[in-house]
């Protein structure tokens, strides 16, 4: 399991969100407060991908992020008004490489996978079969994650809507492996989206601003929780949640 945050509103340094925050990405590496019996820590890796001026920038490390000083120095200068943000705890037997961390990226998205896929890889092998073959060779790492970024990027480029792309992914790889804990989370800079499917995701909107994070970074008691099997579509002026 893993957790994730995506972030769209007034231009902020990356401090602000990650690592300032109480219960934020930084301390929910070491200490999260709802893995729903999906591991203890994630420590094995995070990544931040943001949105500027001169298109995507992406920052990943196989490390704990507490660890990484770069970043902590980084976070504190760099601003921007669209981050997709995660930390990883890596299914068990499963690489831990920067590759392996999200966000993954391509064609203008981020991405993010919080959950696994059930029985990997054996149960998804036919979904592997119908995708291109220079798509499973340049997938950025042998992951499960990954392999789901792939499934919802090969939809994106057929014409898919972003909220169809997650809504037809989820339902594909379920049905191949039941049991899957799929929480999706997916931006271009100017709208998210986000599923839940087998664990958390909570919602916090003001005016011009809004968060979509697998859990309330503070106490402020404006954060709404999504339930089970939701579709959340946020963009800095509304939200909206549907059935899956």
């Amino acid at each position: 399991m893993c957790r994730h945050l995506v972030y769209l509103g007034p231009p902020v340094p990356l401090a602000a969100l990650l690592v300032e925050p109480p219960y934020g990405l930084q301390h929910q590496s070491w200490a999260p407060r709802d893995m729903r019996g999906g591991g203890t820590i994630n420590a094995d890796g995070f990544g931040a991908g943001w949105f500027t001026s001169a298109g995507p920038v992406r920052y990943r490390r196989a490390v704990p992020m507490w660890t990484d000083r770069n970043f902590a120095a980084l976070a504190r200068v760099t601003v921007t008004g669209s981050l997709l943000a995660a930390v990883r705890s890596a299914t068990p037997g499963l690489t831990v490489t920067d590759d392996a961390c999200a966000p993954f990226s391509g064609d203008g998205w981020f991405f993010s996978h919080n959950g696994f896929v059930a029985g990997w890889p054996d149960t998804v092998a036919k979904l592997a079969e119908r995708l291109p073959v220079t798509d499973l060779m340049t997938m950025d790492a042998p992951t499960d994650a990954a392999f789901v970024w792939t499934l919802v990027r090969n939809r994106l480029r057929a014409g898919y809507g972003p909220a169809e792309a997650l809504r037809a992914t989820v339902a594909e790889v379920s049905a191949a492996a039941p049991g899957s804990r799929l929480n999706l989370l997916l931006t271009e800079g100017d709208k998210a989206y986000a599923t839940t499917y087998g664990h958390a995701l909570a919602v916090h909107h003001s005016p011009g601003r809004v968060v979509v994070a697998s859990e309330p970074f503070d106490d402020d008691p404006g954060w709404v929780q999504v339930p089970d099997r939701r579709l959340v579509v946020a963009h800095p002026a509304t939200y909206t949640v549907e059935e899956l």
